[in-house]
């Protein structure tokens, strides 16, 4: 038994590359414990239901805050599953590392609606008829330092626009304000680390590159150094759906259009950007 990552892979249907792996009667044991997080340690307050499409399946775009915990990203599937149900078929795409490192963490998002991010399973998914939650973002998103936290942050990521263009479904954008002050995010000095490591011929720790590393306050740890979990503070937090994007034209051969992608792209950017912005000034009056 290894005691160390990288673990053994997870076999299916808890790889990630798998659609059976999610079961509506877990996310179901755990609608009161998410409840009481929203409604008395986060104290989530929400807007824009309205937005989301109930006769058509979409790709939810997100930018989440708050660490590995993404406390956001919670509080809104929370949300998602006490107005239109367990049963509506939706899924996640997560970051492979988390199958390498914390497999018990992911075998326990897959069942509710995990899928590994790759092209392949987006696009499995969005065939299956299913909505699907992505945060192009990833680890740079949750981890960027403090003073961009009113920033949308997608890491120069477009691949959910060539998703949403060759599946040909509707973006709609989901915003959140509040969670990035769960953690303090000083700075993210993953390019010197990097280098470092590179000048005395020296591994990432389990020889698994992080992406980001991040030098943050937070719980449990005081102050701390690389992408390590932590215990979201009680800030409060509010969340937004907006409403769908729609793009000219869709299609394989949109998808391959690199300055349509980019268009679509900046689009996206500029509109959730623009929603935050206003999100913000609603909240801090």
């Amino acid at each position: 038994m290894q005691l160390f990552p990288p673990f053994p892979r997870l076999e299916s249907p808890f790889d990630g590359w798998s659609l059976d792996g999610r079961d509506p009667k877990v996310i179901e044991q755990w609608l009161p414990v998410w409840e009481w997080l929203y409604t008395h340690y986060f104290r989530v307050q929400t807007s824009g239901w309205e937005h989301v499409p109930t006769d058509e399946n979409v790709l939810v775009v997100g930018s989440h805050n708050g660490g590995l915990a993404a406390p956001d990203m919670w509080m809104m599937m929370y949300d998602w599953f006490k107005k239109f149900g367990t049963e509506r078929l939706t899924y996640g795409l997560m970051h492979r590392n988390i199958w390498r490192v914390f497999p018990e963490l992911a075998k326990f998002a897959v069942r509710t609606g995990a899928l590994e991010a790759h092209p392949k399973m987006g696009i499995k998914a969005l065939k299956a008829g299913a909505d699907v939650l992505v945060y192009p973002g990833g680890g740079q998103d949750v981890f960027r330092p403090h003073g961009d936290r009113h920033k949308i942050y997608f890491a120069e990521r477009r691949g959910f626009i060539k998703l949403a263009l060759r599946q040909e479904v509707p973006i709609v954008p989901g915003i959140s304000w509040g969670a990035h002050d769960s953690i303090f995010v000083i700075d993210d000095i993953y390019d010197e680390m990097k280098a470092f490591l590179k000048t005395f011929n020296l591994p990432w720790l389990f020889g698994i590159d992080p992406e980001v590393f991040p030098v943050y306050l937070g719980l449990p740890w005081g102050f701390a150094f690389g992408p390590f979990p932590n215990f979201p503070l009680p800030t409060q937090m509010h969340t937004r759906m907006c409403a769908p994007i729609r793009f000219e034209k869709y299609g394989r051969k949109a998808a391959g259009d690199r300055e349509y992608v980019e268009a679509c792209y900046q689009q996206v950017l500029t509109t959730m950007q623009a929603e935050l912005d206003q999100l913000i000034a609603e909240v801090e009056g």
